[in-house]
């Protein structure tokens, strides 16, 4: 599971819709409530939260789970070779 990855892209794109959300108010006139600007100020902020503790995990607490790969080639049942495709 990429849980830095996740919080580091999907705090971006909360923080892109909650400016889309408040340009409604500010260019258009639409939506002019108090109670909007905090919404708009609380999806703000939890991007903002998800971003930053994104980027934390992804920079401090993801394990490197990238293992050397390591190659096997399958002898044929006699021990003379490798094993070759039809």
């Amino acid at each position: 599971c990429q849980w830095g990855l996740t919080g580091l892209l999907g705090g971006i794109v909360i923080m892109l819709a909650a400016g889309v959300f408040t340009a409604l108010p500010v260019f258009f006139g639409w939506f002019c409530y108090q109670w909007y600007y905090a919404l708009c100020w609380f999806w703000f902020l939890l991007g903002v939260a998800m971003t930053v503790f994104g980027a934390f995990y992804e920079c401090f607490c993801e394990k490197p789970v990238y293992k050397s790969v390591q190659a096997r080639e399958w002898a044929e049942e006699d021990g003379s070779g490798p094993l070759a495709a039809p």
